[in-house]
């Protein structure tokens, strides 16, 4: 054989075995109080350059956050000690001069003082970390094995992750490749952790930050609860174990991974502070602990959608870039749909309380200007530009997949149902997709319109044509014959004035906030941060300002004095009186008894 070709051989059975060498890191916190986290990793190189790189963006938020912004005191060390010459070649990747050596020790520290779902937070009580903004890896070789050794401060008793640990060790984790170590947040501290057990498979209730406002183990309960009922719908569990990371930190959020998620919760939103449950309302829970359990539906529904029956764009990630896709209604908006339909399945949530939740979708995207000017394909694209990015003029040129996705799923179900006389629903295609496109394939847009045709026995192209490109207004009129349900109709009579602006609440001051193009204040010449002064000359203040409204009569053209930039001026707003607008779902007083039934098949 050459000698030539002989080298070459050498040089990829060398990469080969280095690519597949794991990547060893250690997390360090000497001075927790700080917020700032230590990393040191190992890495294997066999090259005379080594090129790192950093995620910039988390899978399940769609946006680019440039995690590498808090990285600082980055290092290269060779195997024999000597520093390494390094430099930036992006702004998230780091290119090192390794001499040829076989492994080569980095060492950085990462600033973690953001207690969002898709960031870092450190303090002198606890850690939780997600795997974005904290982990480098080699470029173009990130299937390979990861180690994760966590050094905790003595107080810190306790460590979870989604993922597996060491065999042998108590705080260290292991990932099969670089999608898993960063689909895994990982937790230090002393929290309570309640344990419970689905389908012979262990389930964590970690709530740092519980005491004596947060009932831990009625929590538990309830979370187990919603666990079965997705068991039951799915037909069992995908993972071997599952951790809730509840960071009781008075935030809000939540983020979905594999085998875990995050989410941030208030103190007062379940003990016995919490708001009783109506009279007679059953299961129900009061309004905080039913939006802490419907925002831990939710994203523990993403176990299955999302995580693993994706859109075929959603995988491989490209973790440097924005990755594209058009589906994000289906991902998120079927997803809002099941977070509360859950609860009523699982009993913890009443009848009533169902169709407010879904009433509440319904009358956002119906008030939302926006709804026509945006489809649903756009906004899951832009999502990289608008859903994250909002601004006052949002409301008027976009609307949300979570919303209206939500709403498409209602109408979506109830076809089914009624083309079928209850035989199958959306749960069936939910479960058939699940089946048939999980894993590593992924679907497209088309295989999805495909599996619910199927199961609906009728072809729906048209109709997702009209929902999903279109900016049609969408059609109730189906899904409440058949479920025998109407919107509340308003008070006989009442016409309220409209304005189309929104105030800024907490202050004795009247400031627009937003302003629909579709009334009268957006015709008018009112702009977004006006100081609204007074009316007719006479001063007005948030407390009496829609009440002095009321006082004139329809049509009537009022004088008001405005600040703009420290300018004064007036400008003229006519009074419009328009019929209060009810999404608000109800049961009709003449529902049939099959209209009674089909409503009944559908919360069983």
């Amino acid at each position: 054989m050459p000698l030539i070709k002989q080298i070459s051989l050498l040089v990829l059975f060398s990469t080969a075995v280095f690519a597949q060498e794991a990547i060893q890191y250690t997390f360090r916190f000497p001075a927790p109080q700080t917020h700032y986290l230590e990393v040191e990793a190992t890495v294997p190189a066999g090259s005379p350059q080594l090129e790192l790189f950093m995620a910039v963006w988390t899978p399940g938020s769609y946006l680019v956050r440039e995690y590498a912004r808090n990285v600082e005191a980055f290092e290269a060390i060779s195997p024999s000690g000597a520093p390494l010459k390094w430099t930036k070649s992006r702004k998230n990747r780091w290119r090192i001069e390794t001499g040829g050596a076989a492994r080569v020790k980095v060492k950085y520290k990462v600033y973690a003082h953001e207690p969002a779902v898709q960031g870092n937070w450190v303090d002198a009580g606890f850690a939780m970390l997600n795997g974005a903004p904290n982990f480098m890896t080699v470029v173009n070789a990130e299937k390979r094995p990861y180690e994760v050794k966590l050094e905790l401060p003595a107080a810190w008793a306790k460590s979870l992750s989604g993922m597996k640990r060491k065999p042998g060790e108590v705080h260290t984790f292991v990932a099969a490749d670089f999608d898993e170590l960063l689909d895994c947040p990982i937790y230090a501290g002393s929290a309570p952790v309640h344990e419970f057990v689905v389908e012979g498979k262990p389930h964590y209730l970690v709530n740092e930050g519980e005491g004596p406002m947060w009932d831990g183990p009625a929590s538990a309960r309830d979370v187990k609860r919603i666990v079965e009922e997705f068991a039951r719908m799915f037909g069992g569990l995908p993972y071997e174990h599952y951790v809730f990371f509840n960071m009781i930190v008075e935030a809000g959020g939540g983020l979905e991974h594999k085998n875990s998620t995050w989410i941030n919760s208030s103190r007062w939103a379940y003990g016995n502070n919490a708001e009783p449950a109506a009279p007679g309302a059953g299961g129900a829970r009061g309004p905080s602990r039913h939006r802490w359990l419907n925002l831990v539906s939710h994203e523990y529904f993403h176990t299955w959608n999302v995580k693993r029956l994706r859109p075929a764009a959603l995988g491989p990630f490209d973790y440097e870039n924005e990755n594209y896709t058009t589906d994000l209604w289906m991902a998120e908006g079927f997803t809002s749909y099941y977070g509360p339909l859950a609860l009523k399945r699982a009993g913890l949530a009443s009848q009533s309380r169902l169709l407010t939740d879904l009433s509440s979708a319904i009358h956002t995207l119906q008030t939302t200007p926006g709804r026509l000017v945006q489809s649903m394909e756009d906004s899951s694209f832009n999502t990289w530009i608008k859903a994250y990015r909002p601004n006052e003029n949002s409301i008027n040129t976009a609307i949300s997949y979570y919303t209206k996705g939500e709403v498409i799923a209602i109408l979506l179900d109830a076809k089914i149902r009624r083309l079928t006389r209850n035989a199958k629903s959306l749960d069936d295609a939910m479960v058939l997709a699940y089946r048939r496109f999980s894993g590593e394939r992924g679907f497209t847009e088309d295989q999805w319109r495909a599996v619910c045709s199927e199961v609906a026995g009728a072809d729906l192209s048209t109709w997702f044509n009209q929902v999903i490109s279109t900016t049609a207004e969408l059609d109730y009129m189906e899904m409440l014959d058949w479920y025998g349900l109407r919107f509340r109709p308003s008070p006989a009579g009442r016409r309220n004035v409209y304005t189309g602006i929104t105030t800024r609440t907490g202050s004795a001051n009247v400031t627009i906030s937003n302003a629909r193009r579709d009334g009268p204040a957006w015709l008018a010449g009112f702009n977004v941060d006006d100081e609204i002064i007074a009316v007719n000359n006479l001063r007005v203040g948030a407390a009496d300002w829609p009440s002095r409204l009321d006082r004139y009569p329809d049509g009537e053209k009022l004088r008001v004095l405005v600040a703009r930039r420290g300018e004064l001026r007036t400008l003229e707003l006519p009074v419009e009186r328009r019929a209060a607008e009810s999404w608000a779902l109800e049961v009709r007083p003449d529902a049939t008894k099959a209209q009674q039934d089909n409503l009944k098949a559908l919360l069983r």
